[in-house]
């Protein structure tokens, strides 16, 4: 009975992990035969949406752009030829006056100067007399000699250098007058030209010497501003280059107009000007050739418009030339390498390298590279490929 009981346990222990193995297998091939198929699929690319700009070509003119300080066309000190006494001033003899041409800023003591024209008078006069008396005993001498003399005469004897000698003290008194006049003449200090005095170094009643700095003057009639043009943005305007920096004129060469801003009391204003000639060398520091513009009557104040004042720091744009058949592209359209994105008829993408003339700060002018009515992608291209599909926006 144990030996029977003994063997039914020893193939239990034999039979069962073989029971679990089977039954094991069975599980995994359910799984496997009973799991969900999978479907393959090819993903779709997304065609990529861009904005594109149309372009046609254009006649623009291009202006260049610069800044300088205004000046005064003529600018000097006022200095006396004479000393003296000032005895009279201009009405407007103060810092900022005004006067206009040929009118008496300063008026010297003219008593000594009076003086010296009778004394030169009054040596003319005795230099005529002994003029007149020579004159009378060269003819007696003359005479003397036809009478009584033999031979040929000397000129001594005929008092032919007395005689010269009279002359040269003549003119000699006439230059003395004439000197004299110059002096007094000259005691009157009168402008020569329109324009206003910047610098008063002198009062009334102060006796000045020659040479002595007593104003500084500037014209009004005219300003003039020095405007530095790189030397690439030369091809773009109509300068007097080549002819020894002449003005420009309406018969013979154009002058650019140049239009001038600046801030004035808070608020942006504008002048307009001309360029009338060129100076004759590029600066030995910057490179650059200065173009002079020049405006007229600055000081005149219409409508509550102000004046150019000297020194005043502005802004000028210089009318250029026109040129045809330029493409114009927002900067966003082009990259570094000067290439952009033409979008075909067929909505393929193509890289085309374009000849830049200009890159100005909101905009590219396009030379060549570029037909009429092409499209041009401004963004929706992350990484362009040659070719690519896309849509227009």
């Amino acid at each position: 009975m144990r030996k029977h009981w003994m063997l039914e346990n020893s193939r239990l222990k034999i039979l069962l992990p073989v029971a679990l193995l089977l039954v094991g297998i069975g599980c995994a091939w359910t799984v496997i035969a009973t799991r969900p198929q999978m479907t393959l699929q090819t993903p779709n690319a997304e065609v990529p949406l861009v904005t594109v700009i149309q372009v046609e070509p254009q006649t623009l003119r291009l202006d260049v752009h610069s800044q300088g300080i205004v000046t005064p066309r003529n600018e000097i000190d006022l200095i006396p030829e004479v000393s003296g006494k000032i005895i009279q001033l201009h009405t407007d003899f103060v810092t900022g006056g005004f006067f206009t041409r040929n009118d008496v800023l300063v008026s010297i003591d003219p008593r000594d100067y009076d003086y010296a024209i009778a004394q030169a008078q009054a040596q003319i006069a005795e230099a005529k007399r002994q003029l007149a008396m020579e004159e009378a005993q060269a003819d007696q001498a003359h005479n003397e000699w036809q009478a009584l003399g033999e031979g040929i005469a000397t000129s001594l004897a005929m008092r032919e250098p007395q005689l010269a000698e009279a002359h040269a003290k003549l003119k000699a008194a006439e230059a003395s007058l004439l000197q004299a006049q110059i002096k007094r003449s000259r005691c009157e200090l009168r402008a020569p030209f329109t324009g206003r005095l910047q610098t008063k170094l002198a009062g009334l009643g102060q006796t000045i010497q020659a040479g002595e700095k007593l104003a500084h003057l500037y014209s009004t009639d005219l300003a003039e501003i020095r405007l530095p043009i790189p030397t690439d943005q030369l091809a773009y305007l109509d300068l007097p280059l080549g002819t020894g920096g002449r003005q420009c004129d309406a018969s013979s060469l154009p002058c650019p107009k140049v239009i001038l801003t600046a801030d004035f009391a808070g608020t942006p204003q504008t002048w307009e000007g001309r360029i009338v000639r060129s100076e004759g060398k590029l600066d030995d520091t910057t490179g650059v050739l200065y173009a002079v513009a020049e405006v007229i009557n600055p000081y005149t104040q219409k409508d509550d418009h102000p004046p150019l004042l000297a020194g005043l720091f502005v802004q000028a744009q210089v009318q250029g030339k026109a040129l045809q058949n330029l493409f114009v592209l927002p900067q966003n359209a082009i990259d570094a390498a000067q290439q952009v994105l033409v979008v075909d008829n067929e909505l393929r993408l193509h890289l085309r390298h374009l000849e830049v003339l200009r890159n100005e700060p909101d905009r590219i002018l396009v030379k060549e590279g570029l037909n009429a009515g092409e499209r041009i992608v401004t963004s929706g291209i992350q990484v362009p490929v040659e070719g690519m599909k896309v849509r227009v926006e």
